[in-house]
């Protein structure tokens, strides 16, 4: 069959995180042990009360369409989200509920970038902010994230990299793959840059709930004058553990919002109604699971970047945020993809190369701490004797 592939398909590449998984997902049926550190997947199981609420939703019978913006009673419990815990008067109208972040990331991006446009996206970042703009034909210009920085964002950098074909920003705190949390300080520059040159900021900020050490998550959006050009994206997928219930969203100016909403009509209809129900659910009636699992991670992120530090050729940042760790590997004189494979190969230990995430994750190796506290520790173990042995 000719020409059966469109061509714009060659601008995408695989997700390389996947691609480890696949492998250990392989490794684990030939019998092998994995432990995986490669997905960044909440390993608690969805609130009970959350589950009840789907099942009693189901039962009751809602079980059809919604409107393709999501339930009325979802986006105002969103609203009083924004309102409650970061500082922001959206309203309903200006929310669409979508299928997953990854779906309103897509959305976004199609509404926002005509061709040619440029998009400033950080390095080391997670990839969909650089393919959905090259599937598009607009240009994604990266700003670096750097260890040395403590994965702050260059301020002048950014200036140096705005054109006329600059159209919007991507900005994510706390941070995927680093653990980053972007200072008030920085978020109230890239404010006033953003007003000065006129670019909308796309703000995601679906590890907002998973800070530790007493950092303080700002929205964006919260600052003067920056809500009527951000567009603030999350979801109830790591907070709530809530990843396979595909449920996130995106808030913005309401003119945007209905445009949105017209890819959102023919990709997906709407998000699924009971689940819908459940989140509302999630909202107004948590307790304190969020806040124990937020310990909890704290608990591992503890242990496991003291662990790495100590290994001898391996050395990390304490993340802020998020449940990753980004190891600094650059000493072993290997390649990142080099030291994920033989890792995986020799310990059983799936973790990400770091040039998956961009140029700048080169010599890095993504852990995820999502993971039982024992398999820490004991993940930790191999990879000290594997490190040891590799460099003998």
């Amino acid at each position: 069959m000719k020409n059966l592939i469109a061509e714009r398909m060659d601008r995408l590449t695989p997700s390389g995180i996947r691609k480890v998984n696949e492998k250990a997902l392989a490794m684990e049926r030939e019998g092998k042990k994995i432990i995986h550190f490669e997905i960044g997947r909440p390993d608690f199981d969805t609130p009970e009360y959350i589950k009840k609420a789907c099942i009693d939703s189901i039962q009751a019978g809602d079980v059809f369409y919604t409107s393709n913006f999501g339930t009325t009673e979802l986006r105002e419990a969103i609203a009083w989200k924004f309102r409650t815990q970061n500082g922001i008067d959206y309203q309903a109208s200006e929310i669409l509920v979508t299928v997953g972040l990854s779906e309103a990331v897509y959305a976004v991006l199609c509404s926002i970038l005509n061709e040619g446009d440029e998009i400033l996206v950080p390095d080391p970042v997670w990839i969909n902010y650089v393919n959905v703009p090259k599937l598009l034909g607009a240009v994604p210009v990266t700003y670096h994230l750097l260890e040395e920085n403590d994965y702050q964002i260059d301020l002048e950098e950014i200036r140096s990299k705005i054109t006329d074909k600059t159209k919007a920003m991507v900005i994510i705190t706390p941070n995927n793959p680093t653990g980053g949390v972007l200072a008030k300080e920085t978020l109230e520059e890239l404010a006033k840059i953003a007003k000065e040159h006129d670019i909308t900021v796309i703000a995601d900020e679906v590890y907002e709930r998973l800070i530790y050490d007493g950092e303080q998550h700002v929205s964006i959006a919260s600052l003067p004058g920056m809500k009527e050009r951000t567009v603030t994206l999350n979801g109830f997928s790591k907070a709530y553990s809530m990843t396979g219930w595909r449920l996130g969203y995106a808030a913005a100016p309401e003119e945007l919002i209905k445009t949105l909403n017209k890819l959102h009509q023919h990709a997906t209809t709407c998000a699924t109604s009971f689940v819908q129900k459940a989140a509302v659910t999630a909202i107004y009636e948590e307790k304190d699971e969020v806040n124990d699992m937020v310990k909890e991670y704290q608990r591992r992120r503890d242990y496991a970047a003291d662990a790495i530090n100590q290994i001898d050729g391996l050395s990390c940042k304490c993340p802020k945020g998020a449940f990753y760790i980004f190891i600094n590997v650059k000493e072993l004189g290997k390649s990142s993809a080099e030291i994920a494979s033989y890792l995986l190969e020799e310990a059983g230990l799936a973790f990400v190369p770091g040039d998956v995430f961009g140029p700048e994750g080169e010599g890095y190796l993504r852990m995820s701490f999502a993971n039982s506290y024992d398999n820490i520790v004991e993940g930790c173990e191999k990879l000290k004797a594997a490190i040891e042995a590799l460099r003998n």
